[in-house]
């Protein structure tokens, strides 16, 4: 399905969570060394390249580059390279469109009609930059049309000429239903910092943040400026790397146009701690969580939730973004409770910054944690150009039993979309079709096989697969989408079930999904409702007696029962994988 975690071409301005394994934990060596250790190995194996500071208890204790900030001039990164941040540039509009909040220049719950009277008002009265902010405004995002990296990221827009691609188009739900990630909303929300202010966009951002902050080596990637320490973007190409696509910076703009260093991102992190850049009011605000998003919540311009510490049972809470635009990919993670702080700056694209983080916690609080493998996908990837699908299809075979690779579905999904922007569509089906042969409990793996079948012209197996995904997760829009592409009507497809109410009634408790992690089923009427610990309750919804899901976020549960009918576990799927969650003593 054409989203971020799907194709790293298509891929801009959100963060990415990709691949791994392999124990690994030295009580021996210092923490430096084991941090160097860790990223030399995701260097070797090309998952990483770029620069990373890492600081406890507000104190910066480790900062380094790794690999080369320019490949053609063997220019090393270091902790002043500057990199484009993508959507890590989120936070910081939201903090410009909270310090006009602060000078009552704006009311975050009005319609943006009042701030945009041009905006077509049919829309624009029912949205607020509260919508904006949180992803709840149902703005298509316009990273995510057909032909936007071919016929519109190359060209330069004004601000007005760009919302026209997507002001008058419908909404894809009520304004405030649900969490949709949409850089549309962000874009608006630059718009509207622009007109309050009589400032560009980029004065805003020097004026009231980095000069204050002196963060001196942050700002707007202009591509026309000559910058000291700009990183060049590249991609992966099976093992190696090529030059990324040119994307026009001002389309981007307010949802992902800045360039920073880890640097002055940790001076960032230092002020969100004061009052310096808001009133505290507006910094308690700033970081609320407010929809729940996938498997955390979104604050404003920020991701809450918890972080694992390694591949231990222990997490802890953080605060944090990710980003990815043509060429870099990067996150700044924040954990309040004891000031530490890691930020990935990543200039090959698509490296797993999620789980170079989560090993990253093991080392700083002693706990194991994982080594990289070598990747299954992208070997395979550089054997089908090389030497044909038959090849390919042989290695793939060898290295998928063998323990010191890893076989991911990301990574397949990524060479899969790969190859079918290099046109070759029957290699790509096949990539696909051993990704879902791989992981058939993802329905996203149906999507893609199914969007590869129609790029083929075999529309019969395409809406077989389209439908399978659908399936699998009712809450699949883009397959319900591509389905009436194809002239399949859809109202029949996706049908809730009515469950008998003494079934209902006994799938109610608490299942423990990880030690001090409890998934919480009510039930209101007929409604069963579903509640983590730490998170919002929410409406599951059946598909069968036993099989129920969620419409805000892609996720699935099982009800399991034992031979005598009696609810024992519940079963979890979300984002490819499974977590069982025992029947507490209630």
């Amino acid at each position: 399905m054409p989203q971020s975690s799907k194709n790293i071409h298509k891929f801009l301005l959100i963060g990415l969570v990709l691949f791994f394994t392999s124990f690994s934990f030295s009580y021996g060596q210092s923490k430096t060394e084991q941090l160097d250790k860790l990223l030399t190995m995701y260097l070797d194996y090309g998952q990483f390249n770029g620069s990373v500071l890492i600081s406890e208890n507000g104190k910066v204790f480790y900062k380094k580059g790794f690999g080369m900030a320019n490949m053609e001039w063997d220019i090393p990164n270091e902790p002043n390279t500057k990199h484009r941040l993508g959507s890590v540039t989120k936070q910081f509009t939201a903090m410009l469109i909270l310090q006009l909040a602060a000078d009552k220049k704006l009311d975050l719950q009005a319609p943006i009609s009042t701030y945009l009277p041009d905006y077509p008002k049919e829309n624009g009265d029912k949205i607020t930059t509260h919508h904006l902010l949180t992803h709840t405004a149902g703005i298509p995002n316009y990273t995510s049309f057909p032909g936007f990296f071919n016929e519109l990221s190359r060209d330069p827009y004004t601000t007005d000429e760009f919302v026209k691609q997507f002001d008058e188009m419908d909404l894809e739900f009520t304004p405030g239903e649900k969490f949709s990630y949409s850089n549309s909303g962000y874009f608006l929300l630059g718009v509207i910092a622009e007109k309050l202010s009589g400032m560009s966009y980029e004065e805003l951002l020097h004026e009231k943040i980095f000069k204050p902050l002196n963060m001196n080596d942050t700002g707007y990637d202009n591509h026309e400026d000559i910058l000291k320490n700009r990183a060049t973007g590249y991609e992966k190409d099976g093992n190696s790397f090529i030059n990324a696509n040119y994307l026009d910076m001002s389309i981007p703009y307010a949802a992902g146009s800045m360039y920073s260093t880890v640097e002055d991102l940790y001076l960032w992190d230092q002020a969100l701690y004061t009052s310096k850049l808001a009133p505290q009011e507006y910094m308690d605000l700033y970081f609320q969580p407010h929809i729940a998003s996938g498997e955390g919540h979104y604050a404003y311009g920020w991701g809450t939730g918890t972080g694992k510490i390694g591949n231990s049972e222990e997490s802890i809470e953080i605060i944090e973004h990710g980003g990815g635009i043509n060429g870099f990919n990067t996150t700044i993670s924040r954990a309040p409770s004891d000031k530490s702080l890691i930020v990935l700056l990543n200039n090959t694209g698509g490296a797993p910054l999620y789980r170079i983080s989560q090993a990253i916690r093991g080392i700083m609080y002693d706990k194991p944690y994982d080594l990289p493998k070598k990747s299954v996908a992208y070997e395979v990837f550089e054997m089908v150009n090389k030497n044909g699908m038959e090849s390919g299809l042989k290695l793939y075979n060898k290295l998928k039993e063998d323990d010191t690779y890893n076989l991911s579905e990301n990574e397949m999904n990524n060479i899969g979309y790969q190859l079918m922007g290099s046109n070759k569509l029957e290699e790509a089906a096949e990539i696909l079709k051993l990704n879902v042969e791989a992981f058939p409990e993802s329905f996203n793996t149906y999507d893609s096989y199914a969007e590869a079948l129609m790029n083929l012209e075999k529309n019969d197996l395409a809406i077989k697969n389209y439908k399978k995904s659908i399936e699998m997760n009712p809450g699949n829009q883009n397959g319900i989408d591509m389905l009436k592409k194809l002239g399949v009507g859809t109202a029949d497809i996706v049908k809730e079930v009515s469950v008998p109410n003494d079934l209902l009634e006994s799938y109610v408790g608490n299942y423990e999904l990880k030690p001090g992690f409890v998934l919480t089923i009510s039930k209101k009427d007929n409604q069963l409702s579903a509640q983590a610990t730490g998170q919002p309750k929410l409406d599951i919804h059946a598909k069968s007696n036993t099989e129920f899901y969620l419409k805000e976020v892609n996720a699935q549960i099982k009800f399991n029962q034992d031979k005598k009918g009696k609810v024992e576990s519940l079963t979890l799927f979300q984002g490819g994988q499974e977590m069982e969650g025992k029947r507490m003593n209630d």
